[in-house]
């Protein structure tokens, strides 16, 4: 489905944890009357607690307070923070739930993977942060890079249909009839400001490509300049062509990638496609200041999109994602100057001279990688063009 676009929004660009985590306990702190959020990962670590301190106090003075929580990346969120926000008042639905933890079944992959909340269908936000602090204390670094955004004006209504309609699906499957929602409450989609906004999911019915088709369609009329930042990158063969169709028409394509190993498979699957994209002129950076979670582009730094869609099988293919993405050249080039700031104090350009000197053990290991996510991709049941 083509992406709908919007008029009359005011979006604000938050970047890591310390813009997003105030402005979101902010906004739960002023609700009145109803407060959604989903996540992937709700911790219960210091950033999560301050959440859910947040959530309750927003309970007990009678606002009706929905947590949707992936059973799988929020496994142990149901044994930790859950309890505290029940005995709140917080109603708790989790995306299913982890029941056989080791068994391999393909529904198992299909998670909840988008972040969105809305406060009073007065504001919302959208992005790839997870309830999760910003920094691994056993493992001590800079903050992760990541970013989301604050909706104000005529994008809350599909974005508070979405989180709505989700919440409904979920506690039906869950037989938790207590838990259905009340009549639809009323949006403020008065025009907030002057930006060209759309809101975008995949899912696994009607949606299914909305967002992969939102970037091939901006990445098919760049004229000047694509830059992508993304944590995990291994697009499907069509994604592939339509980048490399950029760059061989003199378009720049730069792609801000993860430089430290977080999941080895993924990061070395990715490597796999080295040789064929710097064969092509595309530049790569490597994030090392810190761990990469972003999942944002900047085209002609007139168009550009902030959520919690990679661009990898995962994301594109199996779970629920959710992205806005903007026609603003304001906003765009705002986003473009964060992730210049990046490249040049935190990444390292990886040159083609610098990759065919790695040694060659690496190389193929970036090969098999590639090969083993392939293969889980086909035991999925997904394949073709992907």
């Amino acid at each position: 489905m083509k992406a709908a676009y919007l008029t009359g929004n005011a979006i604000d660009l938050l970047q890591n944890g310390s813009e997003f985590f105030p402005a979101l306990i902010a906004a739960i702190d002023a609700a009145e009357r109803e407060f959604h959020l989903e996540t992937y990962i709700f911790e219960d670590d210091a950033t999560g607690r301050a959440v859910a301190g947040a959530l309750c106090r927003a309970a007990r003075r009678g606002v009706a307070v929905r947590v949707l929580a992936d059973g799988f990346g929020a496994a142990d969120f149901v044994a930790t923070l859950r309890p505290q926000l029940e005995a709140a008042g917080v109603q708790v639905l989790v995306y299913r739930p982890e029941i056989a933890r080791f068994r391999l079944r393909r529904h198992r992959l299909r998670r909840l993977h988008r972040k969105p909340a809305v406060a009073d269908g007065r504001s919302a936000f959208v992005g790839g942060i997870n309830i999760v602090d910003d920094i691994d204390a056993a493992h001590p670094a800079p903050p992760r890079f990541d970013y989301a955004v604050r909706v104000e004006g005529p994008l809350l209504v599909p974005i508070h249909t979405t989180v709505r309609r989700l919440w409904t699906l979920v506690s039906w499957a869950s037989f938790r009839r207590r838990l259905r929602l009340p009549a639809t409450l009323p949006v403020t989609a008065e025009p907030r400001g002057s930006t060209r906004a759309a809101f975008v999911i995949r899912d696994t019915l009607r949606h299914r490509r909305d967002i992969e088709e939102a970037y091939l369609e901006a990445i098919g009329k760049a004229q000047k300049e694509i830059v992508l930042a993304n944590a995990y990158f291994l697009p499907g063969r069509r994604f592939r062509q339509v980048l490399l169709a950029a760059a061989a028409r003199g378009v720049q394509v730069t792609i801000l990638l993860q430089g430290r190993i977080e999941y080895a498979l993924q990061h070395y699957a990715t490597q796999s496609l080295y040789d064929m994209l710097l064969g092509a002129g595309v530049r790569i950076f490597e994030y090392h200041h810190s761990y990469l979670h972003a999942k944002v582009g900047v085209i002609d730094c007139c168009w550009a999109t902030v959520g919690s869609s990679n661009i990898d099988p995962f994301s594109l293919l199996l779970a629920r994602e959710a992205n806005v993405f903007v026609d603003d050249r304001e906003f765009a080039s705002r986003l473009h100057a964060s992730l210049e700031t990046a490249m040049r104090d935190g990444a390292r350009e990886l040159r083609r001279e610098d990759w065919e000197r790695k040694p060659w053990l690496q190389r193929l290991a970036s090969r098999l990688a590639y090969g083993l996510v392939r293969l889980m991709i086909g035991i999925a049941g997904y394949g073709g063009k992907h």
